[in-house]
């Protein structure tokens, strides 16, 4: 799709006037006399709502004037980028929970977050874009990648080896920072540093928004490559990470309650990047001259979707079961108790 340069920066200019009015709308940073308040589930279902809604119009405006093969990969995309971002949401739940960041400041450090993770993607997706276009054999490396990295998520759950295990608090990031100055034993609000006894201090609060941006980081190397193997556009791509990320942080106090429920997201997410991985390998060898059967932009779809559905429902099956066998067991534990006395 040949995208003028107006065009690119009016996508930016209005990606960062949504940003601006949500924080503008939620976070009040106009007013000293107003406190951070706690984000609700209330208000994180009507963000939710809102930023899934802005992404579906974007794409039928796709649609309109690109036609349905670019609007079908926008969608496939931009599926695919927020289901991966669930399990970045995991990592970042697991992050405020070890640093005790207090409820009322979460929303500011995930809005942080979540722009860094627009500039590193964007970076990402400038360096792949280059890539494709001047060696089409790195699809080869990306199918790979994503078939290893499908492996080795399934791998570290069986094990039982995941992302709780990570200290995220000593960091070699985190580390190197609490070297360099000295850092708080409270939060100062949401202040980064501080100055105390004449000295400037850091505040946990940095080495929060230090630790997501590391994660920002390992997230884009998995997620850059999985959407370059539904689409080489890169302003579908860009445009699909964008709003993908736009509602992270709503979707984090939306799920925030369910995070140990998804047992499953894992082997879907999985299985995701195993099909795209494949669908890479296929184009690349169709890149040089084998006859191979093509995965269609309408299939990825329907099969993204489809895993993802299986996944979240199967998650849900099973937690209502593990409640109820759970509380069976708690009932039962009580009636022996009684018949003892």
């Amino acid at each position: 799709m040949d995208v003028p340069l107006w065009l690119w920066l009016a996508t930016i200019f209005g990606i960062l006037a949504i940003l601006a009015i949500d924080l503008a709308i939620v976070d009040h940073p106009w007013s000293k006399k107003t406190a951070p308040k706690e984000f609700s589930m209330k208000a994180a279902s009507w963000w939710s709502a809102f930023y899934i809604l802005i992404a579906i119009i974007f794409g039928f405006g796709i649609w309109y004037f690109a036609g349905s093969a670019r609007a079908g990969e926008y969608f496939a995309g931009y599926v695919t980028e927020k289901s991966l971002s669930v399990d970045n949401l995991f990592v970042f739940y697991l992050i405020l929970t070890s640093f005790a960041v207090p409820k009322k400041y979460q929303h500011e450090v995930l809005l942080v977050g979540i722009v860094i993770a627009l500039v590193m993607r964007g970076a990402f997706i400038a360096i792949g874009a280059q890539a494709i276009n001047a060696w089409s054999e790195v699809f080869y490396l990306f199918g790979a990648f994503l078939i290893y990295t499908a492996i080795k998520i399934v791998r570290d759950h069986l094990k039982g080896s995941d992302e709780e295990d990570a200290d995220y608090t000593n960091s070699f990031a985190v580390r190197m920072v609490r070297k360099v100055w000295p850092v708080t034993d409270k939060y100062h609000g949401s202040h980064l540093t501080v100055k105390l006894d004449g000295r400037r201090h850091v505040t946990p609060m940095l080495l929060v928004i230090i630790a997501i941006g590391v994660t920002d980081l390992v997230f884009a190397v998995d997620s850059i490559p999985a959407i370059f193997g539904l689409t080489q556009d890169a302003y579908i791509v860009f445009t699909a990470n964008a709003f993908a990320l736009l509602g992270l942080r709503v979707l984090y106090f939306l799920l925030a309650g369910l995070m140990d429920k998804l047992e499953y997201i894992s082997w879907g997410l999985a299985a995701i990047m195993v099909f795209i991985g494949i669908k890479m390998l296929l184009h690349a060898l169709h890149e040089n001259g084998v006859h191979v059967f093509e995965i269609s932009t309408n299939l990825s779809l329907i099969v993204i979707l489809g895993v993802m559905t299986v996944t979240v429902v199967a998650s849900v099956v099973k937690a209502r079961i593990d409640g109820k066998i759970g509380k069976g067991a708690k009932n039962g534990e009580v009636a022996r108790t009684g018949a003892d006395e």
